[in-house]
């Protein structure tokens, strides 16, 4: 992969969004650099108010921009990255990800070959270090984290940590949405909405971390009930049909634990029964959100996101 110069635009720019993960940034830069891909590639890191800004990190991959925001959230962090890159593509890839090699290929041969219109989203699995002994949040994510196809071909959106379009795309969907919002769904919805069609491209995948614990999951959820319960109540929906999803969350445990068991992403008896087990606390856990959030009106969706990151 060739850095860009001053005097030939970049053929796609890539932005990272980064908040206090300088360890995981290096591996993410260190497997972006490591693309292969004729032309310039020009990448953009930008903190979005970390303790500490990571140059150190940025300074051992050179040629890669550090740039800083400070309103909180990764959507305007990714805004920022977006005003200052000069490519006619620009890619989306999370500080704590690898890009498994042929990611950039993949995601700038979908891009030119759909034309000014196109927006892709890739596979998003999780990075282990022994597939044969899984964590049980791990064994749960494998199979139920970043489910990417389903995203993308039945909710009209990708997520943004494997995302990539054309310029004029973003210019006319407009940016992503501040951390109030689920910035991803806000955003591809807004696409779908005006016309453009999210393509699924399997060989732009990456690896994210599963998370270290049954604790960050709650995060996660508690941020997402909180987003989804001001859907819902901004779009009129009754509150009868929240409380029968809340209620329903126990019983999803049978299909979706069948799902976990037969699926090919996970090996073995062991790791399928401890994703089962927290695939079954996480349900329970779920339904419980729901109903307190719906009591207490969900207003706290920012706060749990700077706990997540």
């Amino acid at each position: 992969m060739a850095a860009p110069n001053d005097d030939q635009l970049p053929r796609v720019s890539v932005i990272i969004p980064h908040f206090n993960m300088p360890d995981a940034l290096d591996i993410c830069l260190t497997s972006v650099r490591a693309q292969a891909l004729d032309g310039d590639v020009e990448i953009i890191v930008v903190d979005n108010g970390s303790r500490q800004l990571p140059q150190t990190v940025v300074a051992r991959h050179p040629g890669v921009r550090l740039l800083s925001e400070p309103t909180p959230g990764p959507g305007p962090a990714r805004n920022t990255g977006v005003a200052a890159a000069r490519a006619p593509l620009l890619a989306f890839i999370d500080a704590d990800c690898r890009a498994e090699a042929g990611w950039l290929a993949a995601a700038v041969a979908a891009l030119e070959a759909a034309g000014p219109r196109g927006v892709v989203g890739g596979d998003v699995r999780i990075d282990v270090a022994d597939p044969a002994h899984l964590s049980p949040v791990a064994a749960y994510e494998s199979v139920f984290a970043y489910r990417q196809r389903m995203y993308i071909e039945k909710q009209g959106f990708s997520g943004t940590g494997n995302l990539a379009m054309h310029r004029d795309v973003y210019a006319r969907v407009g940016p992503f949405s501040g951390i109030g919002l689920a910035e991803d769904r806000d955003w591809g919805q807004r696409a779908t909405a005006a016309g453009y069609r999210i393509a699924y491209v399997p060989a732009m995948r990456i690896y994210h971390p599963a998370r270290p614990d049954f604790a960050s999951l709650q995060v996660k959820w508690q941020r997402h009930i909180a987003h989804d319960w001001a859907e819902h109540v901004a779009a009129g929906r009754p509150a009868w049909r929240w409380r029968l999803k809340a209620a329903a969350m126990p019983l999803s445990v049978l299909v979706d634990g069948l799902r976990l068991a037969l699926s090919d992403r996970l090996s073995g008896l062991g790791n399928r029964w401890r994703g089962i087990t927290v695939l079954a606390r996480l349900r329970l856990y779920r339904g419980t959100e729901m109903r307190r959030v719906m009591a207490a009106g969900g207003d706290d969706a920012g706060r749990h996101w700077q706990a997540a990151a």
